[in-house]
Parts: C-alpha cells; structure tokens; sequence
C-alpha cells in the first residue's frame, strides 16, 4: 500500500515512516518544517531516518488545503497516517492560534482531503492529554473526555470529534491514537526528559514541578511505532475507533531522573518550579482494547528506553557542536 505520512520530519512520523517503509509500503511524507523547535532536528531526522530507505520528505502544510491535495493527487495513497499537529501543553496557554491553525484547520484539511480522495484508511493523533485530571486509572477508551484542562488537549479531543462526524457522514475508516509520552532517539527538545539530560549534561539545575511526584506512563519509541504499524495496515472498516497507545505503567518525575542519573553518570540538582495550572497528576493507560486488535506489543523497561535516549543525546549535541564551530 502506498501510505502518507503526514508530520514525517517529526519525532514519531519520522520514526514510523521509516518502518513503514522497511515493511515493504511505499511511503511518501510531508512536514512545514516550522519553527516550535529547531528545523535542524527536522531535517536530520529526514536524512537520518528516511534518506536511507527512500523516503522523501515534501514541504507541505497540511493546513494548505490546495497543497496537500496537490500533493495527494500525484500518488494513489491508500492510507494517511496524519502525525502533523502543533505540540506542547504549555505552549498552547502561549500561543493559542499555532493550535488553531495545524490542529483544527489543518485536520480539518486532512479529513476532506482524505474523503475527496477516497483514502481508505486514516490513522490520526490523538493525546493522553484528552483525558484531563481523570481520577481513575488506568484510563480507558470509553472514559469521559469532556473536561480537557490545557488548550492543546482541547485542540485533540476536537480532533475526535471531527473524526467522529466524518467517519459517520462519508462512511471513512478512521483510527485515532492517544499517545502516552512518547520518549527515545531522535525525541522533541522541548519535552521534559530532553531538558532534563541537557542540562544535566551542562552541569545545570533541573526544573522539577513540584516534587517531582507527577506520574506519566512513558512509552519507547519503539514500542509506539510497532502498534501504529500494525494499526496502519489492519483491514480497514468503516467508522471510527480510538485506542490508548501506553503500558499502564506510570513513572513518577522523580524515577525519570533517577534513571537520566544512572544513563549519563552523574547525580542532578534539583531545582522545584510552581506547578503549571495545565499539568495533570498522573497519565495511565489501559491497553487492553490495542492489545486485543494488534497482539502483543513490545514494552521497553525505562532504564533501557532512557539509557539508549542518552547515547543518542550525547551523539547529536557533539555533532551540534562541531556543526557550530
């Protein structure tokens, strides 16, 4: 199946279209290269990950309703894998309209283009973070998700819902994901454990909110991309599903460092910061629902999942160095 991967220069789409691509589809990926984090990370991922098994990378906003379809209209996709999205919790209190703009206008975009072109199966984003300050764990696909706590996971449970309203209108097979923390190699230098481990690196205090008791269910890499490979190519039925991709196994902030301390060597100072207003205590998920449609899927322990991260980290900041002088 020839497959299109939107947000393919990002930290997942590059990830998952690299082993699309080695599981024999043709892939093609599109990213707006935009400026949240720096391009350059963007564009090492391309040469990195996607280069090398042939996967070109087109300069596509998917907000862009004439480009993407433009783009479309070249190749006779049979799946779109949509992992275009503006990221980042606290940078939605920020900068709202970035959210507007790729989240709903750009999704929107998407799932017209998906249903002008006959695609027979989308494969969208969704976040943990729809599930907002949930008490009960682990969380489950049919909990309510109508309290989102940031506008980010405000943007994504929209996001459902239109997929909702277009898998039941035009009779498309729609699948969305709520990803739990997605961590490892090649990962966005705004997330925690990224800062963490540079600063670390440096020599630097760590901002930790609180005490460090938050408790997110971080999944590998790895692991992420082997379900959304095997959601991907599934047969496709029409409506619309939801499956929670995690391991029900939440680590609290302070475990995280504990094991960045192990992977680089060295013993963090810890500087407490307020607890943002967007923060919710804990993510859990229950991946009973995944495991029942894909099978058994891989679960990285932490210590290994961090310890590989760091040797990357390590890699990509010496060559960042040597890029610089």
């Amino acid at each position: 199946m020839e497959i299109l991967v939107t947000g393919g220069a990002g930290f997942i789409g590059a990830h998952l279209a690299s082993r699309l691509a080695r599981d024999g589809h043709a892939v093609v990926a599109c990213d707006n290269f935009n400026a949240y984090y720096s391009p350059a990370i963007k564009r090492a991922r391309v040469a990195a990950l996607l280069a090398p098994v042939g996967v070109a990378c087109e300069d596509v906003d998917i907000a862009d309703h004439a480009g993407l379809l433009r783009l479309m209209r070249r190749h006779s996709f049979g799946g779109l894998v949509n992992l275009a999205a503006q990221a980042g919790v606290r940078h939605s209190a920020r900068a709202p309209f970035d959210f507007v703009h790729s989240n709903l206008v750009g999704f929107a975009s998407v799932l017209e283009a998906c249903r002008l072109q006959g695609i027979e199966h989308l494969l969208y984003a969704s976040s943990s973070s729809v599930y907002g300050r949930h008490g009960d764990t682990p969380f489950l696909e049919d909990d309510r998700c109508d309290a989102p706590i940031s506008f980010y996971a405000a943007t994504k449970a929209a996001n459902e819902l239109m997929a909702h309203a277009y898998a039941a209108q035009h009779g498309l097979a729609i699948t969305g994901v709520r990803l739990f923390t997605v961590y490892g190699p090649w990962g966005r230098p705004d997330m925690a454990y990224w800062d963490f481990a540079s600063r670390m690196l440096r020599g630097e205090p760590i901002p930790v909110f609180g005490d460090g008791s938050l408790r997110r269910d971080f999944t590998y890499v790895d692991d992420a991309v082997v379900a959304l490979a095997r959601l991907t190519q599934r047969r496709p039925v029409p409506g619309h599903e939801v499956f929670n991709v995690g391991h029900r196994q939440p680590v609290a902030v302070r475990d995280l460092v504990s094991a960045l301390e192990h992977a680089i060597g060295c013993s963090a100072v810890i500087r407490p910061e307020p607890m943002p207003a967007s923060e919710v205590p804990v993510t859990c998920a229950d991946d009973a629902r995944l495991t029942r449609c894909v099978g058994p899927w891989p679960q990285t322990p932490l210590a290994t999942g961090v310890g590989a991260f760091v040797a990357w980290l390590k890699e990509w900041l010496t060559t960042a160095d040597a890029r610089a002088r």
